[in-house]
């Protein structure tokens, strides 16, 4: 709901450490490239450049511009592709082709269902006669009915790796290919007729290859790291896996060169319950991290995850917060039963039948009466009775009534609050700071706060000022001082005082970011001029 249409359509921009796509799960944009892909021969269409002030610069004709990452400046027109300058001057042009996607740094283009790709530097490597390309920061995979081509940017050079039921490329950039046979080889390794019962790439540096023999790792390179002698073999997070082989359990750190083996043990180390630990004996003595030893000690009768730290619970009764660290954030205590992440030394905690808060000794702070509290912020903490959530201080003082179906925390004196299905801001004394509540009330990550009512977008400022009411379609702040607007189709630009830089005229308007320049489309060279800034202002 919140993103830009500005051109009634939007690329996928992926990060260069983003790898692997396929352009065939995209299908779904065609019907809006279609759309928007080619200017009308004959139309009056009219690109305005605007400095950063919204001083005109020049006018452009012809054509739909696109802004792709930082840099990239497109514009197609009648079947041709243009790359701009700077000044949005063509220095090279890709005649016969259709802005398809842009997956940093490829561009894909189309011609008659058929696909091409072009560096984001201009250069054409792959003429539109393929049926799909998958996209690899410096490789391409081409499939011409069932046979597959890898362009290489090193070797600046295309050759064919076989005919395959399947191919793709990996997240670490070999090409994983599945023969009519249902078995799997790697066509640019050192051995690529060399068959697995399968392949999989969990993380961004190695594959998990099954062989006959059993589980193992290879890298980029397409050699193994870990030889396939493992039983078992099951990926963490990040570069860490946890594996069996027979008695022997390993932690290892599978990088893109070496498998290192951080932990191993004949003792049985098991996932329970999300939590990694390790039996002694029979008995549980071990919390495991992703590379060894999180916390050992006896006396332990079970572990739970709560977020990113664990209630450890003894068998003498007590219980007690780790931290991902190894850390006592709540020291062992009979207190509590249950302990949630805490701030500002004081934590959830359930005790007895109800929740309150404690410190880090275990100390009662506030008493159970509650049936749900929520993490002290600012010095407020939200807190539970019946169906309704009110605002506690540290001295356990009920500053704000219970009057709420769900609450946030106060974020610069401010919360976001819920009551019979619509949402308002209020301040540390309960006081509603919107004079509407509306059907739905988002914190940015700007600050800024996006008000949304029947399907209509407004904006409030990080200290609860409304810029604008939920009266358009998109809004979004593009810098300071910059909020992109649309209304019936039509975009504008305005300040955070509510005032007007362009009008409510455009078909699209651009930030080029980079060129420190504002691009915006009109149908007609007709372009009202912004005078009256009062009888515009918030509508």
């Amino acid at each position: 709901m919140f993103y830009s249409e500005s051109c009634n359509f939007f690329f996928t921009f992926t990060p260069k450490h983003a790898k692997m796509h396929k352009i065939h799960l995209f299908k779904f944009f065609i019907a809006l490239l279609l759309f928007v892909m080619f200017a009308r021969e004959g139309s009056t269409q009219t690109w305005e450049v605007f400095d950063s002030n919204f001083h005109l610069e020049k006018k452009l004709s012809k054509g739909e511009i696109f802004l792709l990452g930082n840099s990239l400046r497109i514009n197609v027109w009648n079947n041709d592709l243009s790359f701009l300058d700077s000044k949005y001057e063509p220095f090279t042009v890709i005649e016969d082709a259709s802005l398809y996607q842009f997956l940093e740094p490829w561009i894909i283009i189309k011609n008659n269902d058929k696909f091409g790709a072009l560096h984001e530097y201009g250069e054409q490597v792959l003429p539109a006669i393929y049926d799909e390309i998958d996209t690899y920061y410096t490789l391409l995979l081409a499939r011409k009915g069932e046979e597959y081509f890898v362009y290489d940017r090193g070797k600046r050079s295309t050759f064919s790796i076989g005919n395959f039921a399947s191919a793709r490329i990996a997240r670490n950039g070999q090409v994983i290919a599945q023969n009519s046979d249902g078995s799997f080889i790697l066509p640019l390794s050192e051995t690529p007729e060399h068959k697995y019962v399968s392949l999989t790439d969990p993380t961004d540096d190695v594959i998990v290859a099954r062989e006959a023999t059993g589980l193992g790792l290879i890298n980029m390179e397409g050699k193994y790291i870990l030889k396939p002698v493992i039983d078992e073999l099951t990926h963490l997070e990040d570069s860490y896996f946890y594996a069996k082989n027979s008695n022997e359990y390993l932690l290892i750190n599978a990088l893109s060169t070496t498998a290192d083996i951080r932990y191993n043990s004949f003792h049985r180390i098991s996932i329970e319950n999300d939590v990694m630990v390790e039996y002694i004996h029979g008995k549980l003595r071990r919390i495991m991290k992703n590379d060894g030893i999180l916390l050992d000690i006896v006396g332990m009768d079970s572990v739970r995850k709560s977020g990113d730290y664990f209630n450890v619970h003894f068998r003498d009764g007590t219980t007690g917060l780790l931290n991902k660290e190894g850390d006592w954030e709540v020291r062992p205590t009979k207190t509590a039963t249950g302990i949630l992440p805490g701030n500002e030394g004081a934590y959830g905690a359930k005790i007895g039948d109800g929740f309150g808060f404690i410190n880090a000794n275990g100390d009662t702070l506030v008493s159970p009466k509650f049936d749900q509290v929520k993490i002290f912020s600012e010095g407020m903490a939200s807190v539970k009775t019946g169906t309704k959530w009110g605002y506690i201080n540290q001295q356990n003082e009920l500053v704000i009534p219970y009057t709420y179906n769900t609450v946030g925390p106060f974020l610069q004196g401010i919360a976001i609050v819920q009551n019979d299905g619509t949402y308002n801001l209020i301040d540390k004394s309960g006081e509603s700071m919107l004079e509407t509540p509306y059907t739905r009330v988002s914190r940015m990550m700007d600050g800024y706060y996006l008000l949304e009512d029947k399907g209509l977008f407004g904006l409030a400022k990080p200290d609860g000022t409304v810029i604008s009411n939920p009266v358009y379609e998109e809004i979004r702040r593009e810098a300071k001082d910059k909020i992109l607007i649309r209304k019936d189709g039509k975009y504008g630009v305005i300040k955070e005082n509510g005032d007007f830089e362009l009008p409510l005229f455009y078909n699209a308007i651009l930030f080029d970011n980079k060129n420190d320049k504002i691009l915006a489309k009109s149908e007609t060279e007709a372009v009202p001029e912004v005078l009256s800034k009062k009888e515009l202002k918030k509508e």
